[in-house]
């Protein structure tokens, strides 16, 4: 894709968010668009929320566990971008009007401590990073209609990136295997979806180990202080105004995002 494809892409998803009205897939307008081409797209976007004042806060890895890329259709993991303006506090009312079409995603939140830098991070480099562990909820959405997503249309579209809820109760890595922690997600008080952290690509760890390696060679670099989402141990999902979500997760903790009830203006 030249330049002009690029940013015209971008400024379609640009619409998608401010009308909150969902776009056709990108696929289907650009059928010989690749991966690289996606996250050019992805990029510009990017670009355009820095200058008009957000800021990089992380990242996060998508479709990182076999559920996931089966629920997606697809067959590899992605990435995105967190900015600070995807932060929402844990028991304060959430507007889903803020969103197209909104799923949430139980997950352990990395926070770092040093940076990391790929190629050639090893396990134990991506562990020593690692300053603590959250229990957390991914909001993902997407601005493609009907969430009938190609990995091209996930990746351009910022890895269906909505929000992220954090939990405060922070823990050290050390301190449980992060493989055999075991989630329970509740929706309402009804188990939605039970899951386990080596559903994300054998071990959370892994995925913080891909990412790193990935953006690496693109001049990325992983922050000290930023949160990197490893990609979530259940399938994920659909949310409504006036929904409680909350997920438990073993040895790290729970966190609980609370959905504003519907509003006049959104009937």
């Amino acid at each position: 894709m030249d330049v002009s494809k690029v940013q015209e892409a971008a400024a379609a998803l640009a619409r998608a968010y401010a009308r909150r009205e969902p776009i056709e897939p990108l696929v289907k307008t650009y059928p010989g668009a690749g991966v690289e081409d996606a996250y050019r797209i992805q990029q510009e976007q990017v670009r355009h929320w820095v200058e008009g004042g957000d800021a990089v806060r992380g990242h996060k890895v998508g479709l990182a566990s076999a559920a996931m890329q089966r629920q997606m259709g697809v067959d590899q993991p992605d990435y995105g971008h967190l900015t600070g303006s995807m932060f929402h506090l844990e028991h304060q009312p959430i507007p889903t009007s803020a969103f197209l079409q909104p799923r949430i995603e139980p997950e352990i939140a990395f926070v770092l401590g040093s940076a990391l830098r790929g190629p050639g991070v090893t396990v134990a480099d991506a562990v020593r990073a690692v300053e603590f562990v959250l229990p957390s909820l991914e909001i993902v959405d997407s601005r493609i209609q009907d969430w009938q997503i190609s990995l091209f249309d996930t990746i351009a579209d910022n890895a269906s990136s909505g929000g992220v809820v954090l939990g405060s109760s922070p823990a050290s890595p050390g301190s449980v295997d992060l493989r055999l922690a075991g989630c329970v997600l509740y929706r309402n008080g009804s188990v939605a979806a039970t899951g386990a952290g080596g559903a994300v690509l054998g071990s959370p760890v892994n995925s913080l180990v891909w990412l790193a390696n990935t953006v690496g060679p693109l001049g990325v670099t992983l922050e000290p202080g930023h949160v990197v989402l490893p990609g979530s141990m259940t399938r994920a999902i659909p949310v409504s105004p006036g929904d409680t979500i909350v997920t438990t997760i073993a040895g790290v903790g729970s966190v609980t995002a609370v959905f504003a009830p519907a509003s006049p203006e959104d009937a």
